[in-house]
C-alpha cells in the first residue's frame, strides 16, 4: 500500500474492502426475546432489538450481522420423527426432490423409493414424512432450530436463514426401530454419493438401546461419504464414558468386523446447558465421549400444525450444532467433515459447568466459528488403472487441500510398493507439490506398465509427507493396477471302446492356457448325448481348483461294458462358471465306440428271407381286421424295408419298430402304416446281408416257425 501511496499522482491509497450486507432478523420470537438459544453476548457491538442478549447463546445472531445466513447449496438430514415441511417456517428450506417426478409411482431415480419427493418415511415404509396421526413434532422442533426461514418477519429462525433439509423419518409414536435408522442414514448417504447432494450432516436427536454393529456400519459409510454424525448426548443425566450412550457413544476411527474405520472422527456428540450457562439437570456429560455444550432447556422452534412451542433436551441443543455445521460449509463449500467438526470444536467458548464434562470443556459459539479461518487439511484420492498390454498408461492421482490457502502450500510424494513392484510393474515417483495461493489441486501422474501375463490385481501406494502451511487428512493413495489379461480353460474329446463287461475309464483333459497366478476354478458337468447315463455311462459332477502354478486337471467318466451289437454313442463333459479364467472350449465329446458283433452267420440269401416272408408275414390293411388269409408280396416288404432305411436311417431300429406284433397264430404281422415309404423305389441301397441277420436274430427269438438255415 505504501509504495502505491508514493507513486506521483497518487492522493492516497487504501484497501478496496470486500463488503457485505449485515443481517438482523426480524423474525417475531427472536425479535420479542423469546430466543436465547440464538442471543449472543452483543459484543463488541450489539446486535438485535433489545432483549436478544444472552452470552450464553449460540451467538448466531452474531454470524448473520457477519453476513452468515446459510446456503439452500448445504443439505441436512433430519434423522428423526417426520417434520411438517409445509410449516410457514419451513416450507421454502425443505427438500423436494428433483430426481422425482411427484405422483407417477414410479422410482424415477432409482434409490429403491418411489415418490420420495420430500424423503422417506421408513417407520410407515411410504413417501410421507409427515404424519399428523404419529404428531411429528419432535422432528418438526429440531427441523426449526436448524433452518427455520429468517428475516420473514414472522415466527422463528433457525441457524441457517437458507439451507436445504430432507427428512428421513424413522421414528413413530412409540420410536423406532435400529434398522429402519439403519435405512436412513444409507438413505442420505445414497443421496450423496448417486447425485451429489452436498449433505454435510445428519441430525440425530434420539438415543436408547445397545451397541449396533449396523448401526455402527452405517454411521461409517456416512462418514466415508464426508457426512457429519450428529448426536445427542442423552438426557439420564449419566456420565457416558462409564454408562455408554448410543448413538452418540461411536465413533468413527473404530471400526466393525465388516466396515473399516475412517481417517477422522465424524461424531459430535451435544450435552445441553441452560440460559444461565448451567448444564441442564437432564444433560448427560462425558470427558471423553461428549464434545461440547450447546443451548437446550427452554427452547422455542416449530411444531405441527403451523405453531411453536418450547421444548427441552439434548435434542433441543444437537440442532444448534447441526445448524452450526451446516453455516460454516455455505461459507467454505470446498472444506471436507473432519475439518468442519475441527473448526466447531476449536471455536467453543470455556464454560465453567461444562469444564471436565466435555472434551472441549466449553459451549458453540457460532460467531467465534465463522470467524475462524478454515484450517486447510491435504488428501490424495485413491486411483484404479488397466494395464494394458503394452507400453505404459499414467495413473493419475489428484492431491487436494481442504479449502483455498492464502498462503503457499507444500508437500512431498513418493510411490511405495503394495503387491506391485516398482521398476516392473510401475515407475517409481517421488517430488514436490507445490499449492500457489488460492489453488486446491494438483496431481501426481504414476506410469503402470502394460504386460500380457496373466495374474491378480496389484497394488502401489502414493504416500504424501512433509506439508508446509497444511495438514495431511489423508496421507495415502491407494493405486490398483486391474489385470486385463485372462486365463482360458478348454477341455479335449475322448474316443475309447465300450468293453464288453465292467467300466472303461474316459479321462477328459481340462487345460489353462498358462500357468495361474492366483486360483482358478471351473465346474464340470456330463450330459447326454445319444449315450444315458441310466444305461451307458455314470453321471458326473464337480469342481476342479486350479493352485497357482497347475495348468491340468482331469475328469473320469466311467463308461460301462456290454455285449450289444449296437451303434456307436455319445456323451459329455460340460465346463460352466469359471473363477478367474474365460472359458475357450466348454465341452468335451466323448464318443462310446461299438465293439460288439453278431455270432450269426448268413446261410441263406436275401431272396430266401422274401419267398418265406410271402408266406408267413400277414397283411394287415391301413384300414380294417387283420386279414389272415392275405399276404404281404416280398417286393413289397424289400420296398418297405428299403424306404424305412432312406428316411429313418439305422435299419434295426425301423424293422424292430414295423415287425412288432404278432397274429394270433404267432405269426409276425406288418402294418403297412408303420413303414414310412411303402412302396419306395427299388433302386434305394440297401444291405442285404444287415437286414438277413436283423431278420434272423429278431425272427430266433419271436416266432417258432422261422426258416432253417
Amino acid at each position: 500500500m505504501t509504495r502505491f501511496q508514493n507513486l506521483p499522482g497518487v492522493a492516497y491509497a487504501e484497501p478496496n474492502y470486500i463488503l457485505e450486507p449485515s443481517h438482523v432478523s426480524n423474525d417475531s420470537y427472536y425479535a420479542n426475546g423469546s430466543m436465547w438459544g440464538m442471543y449472543s453476548d452483543d459484543s463488541p457491538t450489539a446486535v438485535g432489538p433489545s432483549g436478544t442478549t444472552n452470552q450464553y447463546g449460540s451467538q448466531a445472531e452474531e454470524a448473520w450481522n457477519d453476513g452468515f445466513i446459510g446456503s439452500p447449496a448445504v443439505y441436512v438430514g433430519i434423522v428423526d420423527t417426520g417434520y411438517q415441511y409445509a410449516h410457514p417456517d419451513l416450507a421454502r428450506n425443505a427438500w423436494e426432490n428433483p430426481f422425482e417426478i411427484p405422483g407417477d409411482g414410479i422410482d424415477n431415480d432409482g434409490n429403491g423409493y418411489i415418490d420420495d419427493v420430500y424423503g422417506w418415511d421408513f417407520h410407515n415404509n411410504d413417501n410421507s414424512i409427515f404424519d399428523p396421526a404419529d404428531g411429528d413434532s419432535h422432528g418438526t422442533h429440531v427441523a426449526g432450530t436448524i433452518g427455520a426461514e429468517g428475516g420473514n418477519g414472522s415466527g422463528v429462525v433457525g441457524v441457517n436463514w437458507n439451507t436445504t433439509m430432507i427428512g428421513a423419518k424413522f421414528l413413530g409414536p412409540d420410536g423406532g426401530y435400529t434398522s429402519n435408522a439403519v435405512k436412513a442414514l444409507d438413505y442420505l448417504t445414497d443421496l450423496k454419493q448417486r447425485h451429489g447432494l452436498n449433505i454435510v450432516a445428519s441430525n440425530n436427536s434420539w438415543g436408547g438401546g445397545g451397541y449396533s454393529t449396523s448401526l455402527h456400519n452405517a454411521i461409517l459409510r456416512a462418514a466415508k461419504a464426508d457426512i457429519l454424525f450428529v448426536a445427542a448426548a442423552g438426557n439420564s443425566g449419566s456420565n457416558n464414558d462409564t454408562t455408554a450412550n448410543y448413538p452418540s457413544n461411536y465413533s468413527t476411527t473404530v471400526g466393525t468386523s465388516t466396515e473399516s474405520a475412517v481417517g477422522y472422527e465424524a461424531v459430535i456428540a451435544v450435552a445441553s446447558i441452560t440460559s444461565s450457562g448451567a448444564m441442564s439437570s437432564f444433560s448427560s456429560y462425558g470427558a471423553s465421549t461428549v464434545d461440547l455444550g450447546a443451548p437446550g432447556s427452554s427452547i422455542l422452534s416449530t411444531v405441527p400444525s403451523n405453531s411453536y412451542a418450547y421444548y427441552s433436551g439434548t435434542s433441543m441443543a444437537t440442532p444448534h450444532v447441526t445448524g452450526a455445521v451446516a453455516l460454516y460449509a455455505a461459507a467454505y463449500p470446498s472444506i471436507r467433515a473432519g475439518d468442519i467438526r475441527a473448526a466447531v470444536l476449536n471455536s467453543t467458548t470455556p464454560t465453567a459447568s461444562l469444564s471436565g464434562k466435555t472434551a472441549t470443556g466449553g459451549r458453540l459459539n457460532i460467531a467465534s466459528l465463522m470467524a475462524l479461518s478454515p484450517h486447510v487439511g491435504i488428501a490424495i484420492d485413491d486411483v484404479g488403472v488397466i494395464e494394458g498390454n503394452s507400453g505404459t498408461k499414467d495413473a493419475v492421482f489428484t492431491v487436494s487441500l481442504s479449502v483455498a490457502s492464502t498462503e503457499t502450500v507444500t508437500v512431498d510424494f513418493a510411490t511405495a510398493d503394495g503387491t506391485a513392484t516398482a521398476g516392473s510393474d510401475y515407475a517409481a515417483a517421488s517430488g514436490t507439490l507445490t499449492f500457489k495461493p488460492g489453488e486446491t489441486s494438483k496431481t501426481v501422474a504414476v506410469a503402470v506398465h502394460g504386460d500380457t501375463v496373466p495374474e491378480a490385481d496389484e497394488t502401489f501406494y502414493v504416500n504424501l509427507t512433509n506439508p508446509v502451511n497444511a495438514s495431511l487428512t489423508d496421507a495415502q493413495g491407494k493405486g490398483t493396477i486391474v489385470n486385463d489379461d485372462t486365463l482360458s480353460l478348454s477341455i479335449d474329446d475322448v474316443t475309447l471302446n465300450e468293453g464288453n463287461s465292467g467300466t472303461t475309464s474316459f479321462v477328459f483333459t481340462v487345460s489353462l492356457s498358462g500357468a495361474a497366478s492366483q486360483s482358478v476354478s471351473v465346474k464340470y458337468a456330463t450330459a447326454n448325448g445319444t449315450a444315458s447315463s441310466k444305461s451307458d455311462y455314470y453321471a458326473t459332477s464337480g469342481t476342479l481348483n486350479f493352485a497357482v502354478g497347475e495348468t491340468v486337471k482331469y475328469v473320469t467318466v466311467a463308461v460301462r461294458g456290454d455285449t450289444s451289437v449296437e451303434k456307436d454313442e455319445t456323451f459329455y463333459v460340460k465346463l460352466s462358471s469359471a473363477v478367474n479364467a474365460s472359458i475357450a472350449d466348454n465341452q468335451g465329446l466323448g464318443i462310446i465306440l461299438n465293439d460288439d458283433t453278431s455270432t450269426k452267420t448268413r446261410t441263406k440269401s436275401f431272396a430266401a428271407y422274401e419267398t418265406w416272408a410271402a408266406a408267413t408275414y400277414a397283411e394287415v390293411p391301413e384300414t380294417g381286421s387283420v386279414d389272415n388269409s392275405a399276404t404281404l408280396a416280398a417286393p413289397g416288404l424289400q420296398a418297405g424295408i428299403a424306404g424305412a432305411v432312406k428316411s429313418e436311417g439305422p435299419a434295426d431300429d425301423i424293422l424292430r419298430w414295423a415287425l412288432s406284433s404278432e397274429d394270433p397264430k404267432g405269426r409276425l404281422v406288418v402294418r403297412p402304416s408303420a413303414l414310412p415309404i411303402a412302396g419306395a423305389p427299388h433302386d434305394v441301397p440297401v444291405d442285404e446281408g444287415l437286414i438277413e441277420l436283423l431278420l434272423d436274430d429278431w425272427l430266433g427269438t419271436k416266432s417258432p416257425n422261422k426258416p432253417g438255415k
